[in-house]
């Protein structure tokens, strides 16, 4: 059986599996869109969770990331991780005890404003909406290659499938089919990563053998990577180049961005009480470190692979010649690649071998986000893996898409449209809103998602960064401090995700548009902080402004406050209520 085919059957009975779950499990009322009905097990929200955590950036491109950035980008991991370790312990648990079912309806009666519910809605759009982004241009780059089409129809196929099944079943559709999507997705990471730990170190365990002796040198297989990196130019992989200032603001921005995301924290609302709450975020860890940890791994030995295809003899060899890409069977991998544009290579100097090194002579070039994908291939894995790579990276972009769509869709139709449009709205109207929204929404993204602004993994980084300026600071107010009042929880929600957003744009473009940033991230406007990184100072001025304008205005009213107080007792969940 040809691979295309084994992709179709593999990819296809994966797809027929979710909307089969979508359909089965069909919400029908309100509850169960928002909130699945609130009755969703501990175990089972942990590994949905995990699935709506591990998005394309977490599949597809942060190996990738990794694997050409080494060192510099292990940010990417320490935020993460320790991000959402701030989200179970100091947010997730509060706010499913406030019992609603949205972050702004609890930004909107914390702060006793719906100017503020209005404002928390705007955020969490456009961090959303730059977020789909990332996972657009995942589900663009797996398509491309697997299904072997272009760029644009691997986007429209995955908007398509993505609108069914989020638009059909709502929370309770999108936890039950992401509890799917994360078995596929962690097994189709997890074995490559076996096999290929095994062929180069001989330890089974890739965290293992990332520290393991390599084969090839008997000498450890980072320090293996380093001696080829350095023979052919390149930095070392385990040297730090950029700067501490830039790596720490990251990094902060990547964790505190990671406790504001609004379609990870409306998980924790799928759950009877607090305390499943709290243990459902235990679980979620344990799956999402099962991925994190296996990602540097995945990460040097892709590069590794990638080095030893180009350079067969060894990086003090010869390259490998034009004529062995053109012909041998075993490098398809590299044809395949190049159809879709993601990867490129050019004899410039005519000497019949293309060289891969760290120089202006360079004639390889590889896009960081099919690492993952063709990782595989580079190491002549079997067919069936090449296939279950190609789901499990589907997978990871289709669930967190599905988490950010439903997110979007319910903070227009039930903060924005119950809440205060048209409060006397039909359940079955809110239902109907709520979709449309959501149909929008995957509309816009996908036509976004064709002119990303950056790798998946630097796209998501981006949203990370704009929940970070604005939300993460609002709702931590919201919980930890009686004194922030309504007025300054709206000037800092609008002060920090201004100032991200005007930096961002003057780096990456306004709005995204190619040619119209004034900056470069590798020569950025203020100190060596890139635009990845803004968003903990995006933060900073956030709770600045809120203590500013709330110190110089009234207090927050005795019953905001006892609300406060109340939130922070551990004990009792309840029901939806209205405060």
């Amino acid at each position: 059986m040809d691979q295309f085919t084994l992709n179709l059957i593999v990819v296809g009975a994966t797809f027929a599996l979710y909307i089969g779950i979508a359909i089965w499990a069909r919400a029908g009322s309100t509850s169960e869109f928002y909130a699945a009905g609130r009755g969703v097990h501990p175990v089972v929200n942990g590994m949905a969770t995990g699935a709506d955590w591990m998005s394309a950036a977490s599949f597809i491109s942060m190996a990738g990331i990794i694997s050409f950035g080494g060192y510099n980008t292990s940010a990417y991991l320490m935020g993460w991780t320790g991000g959402y370790v701030l989200l179970a312990m100091l947010i997730a648990p509060y706010l499913r005890k406030f019992g609603k079912f949205t972050v702004p309806e609890f930004i909107g009666d914390r702060f006793y404003s719906q100017t503020a519910r209005t404002v928390a809605v705007i955020c969490l759009i456009v961090a959303s909406l730059t977020y789909v982004i990332g996972q657009m241009t995942g589900v663009g780059v797996a398509f491309s290659r697997f299904l072997e089409v272009d760029k644009t129809t691997g986007l429209l196929i995955g908007a398509t499938i993505v609108f069914f099944y989020a638009v059909i079943g709502g929370m309770k559709g999108i936890t039950y089919t992401q509890v799917a999507q994360y078995v596929v997705l962690i097994t189709a990471y997890t074995i490559p990563a076996i096999f290929i730990s095994l062929k180069l170190t001989g330890n089974p365990v890739p965290p293992l053998g990332l520290f393991a002796d390599a084969k090839s040198t008997g000498l450890p297989l980072l320090e293996t990577l380093n001696g080829m990196l350095a023979d052919l130019g390149f930095a070392e992989y385990t040297k730090q180049s950029d700067t501490t200032l830039n790596m720490f603001l990251f990094t902060v921005s990547l964790m505190i961005g990671t406790a504001g995301l609004p379609h990870v924290i409306v998980r924790f609302f799928t759950v009877p009480t607090v305390a499943d709450a709290r243990s459902s975020a235990g679980w979620a860890l344990v799956f999402i470190a099962l991925l994190y940890l296996t990602a540097p791994a995945v990460a040097a030995m892709a590069r590794v692979n990638l080095i030893d295809t180009f350079y067969p003899n060894g990086t003090t060899s010869e390259a490998i010649a034009l004529e062995a890409i053109e012909n041998d069977e075993n490098l398809d991998w590299v044809r395949n690649w190049e159809q879709t544009g993601l990867l490129g290579f050019e004899d410039k100097n005519g000497d019949g071998l293309i060289q891969y090194n760290g120089s202006a002579d360079n004639e390889l070039t590889v896009n960081r986000d099919i690492i993952t994908l063709a990782n595989p291939e580079i190491a002549n894995l079997p067919g069936w893996v090449i296939a279950l790579v190609a789901a499990g990276g589907l997978a990871a972009a289709l669930s967190t898409a599905a988490g950010l769509l439903m997110a979007i869709s319910s903070a227009v139709s039930h903060d924005l449209i119950k809440s205060q449009i048209n409060p006397s709205i039909s359940e079955k109207g809110e239902l109907l809103s709520a979709r449309i929204a959501m149909g929008v929404a995957i509309l816009v993204a996908t036509y976004l998602g064709m002119n990303p602004p950056g790798f998946a993994a630097q796209t998501v980084a981006l949203a990370f960064g704009l929940a970070a300026s604005s939300i993460f600071p609002a709702l931590m107010m919201g919980i930890f401090s009686k004194r922030v009042n309504n007025k300054g929880a709206v000037a800092g929600m609008l002060a920090g995700l201004g100032v991200t957003v005007v930096y961002i744009f003057l780096h990456k473009g306004w709005f995204f548009i190619p040619g119209t940033a004034s900056f470069d991230d590798s020569n950025p406007l203020l100190l060596s902080i890139k635009s990845t990184s803004f968003g903990a100072i995006g933060a900073a001025i956030n709770f600045a402004v809120a203590y500013v304008v709330s110190n110089a205005t009234d207090e927050p009213p005795v019953e905001i406050q006892e609300l406060v107080e109340s939130i922070r007792v551990p004990r009792g969940a309840g029901g939806a209520v209205d405060h």
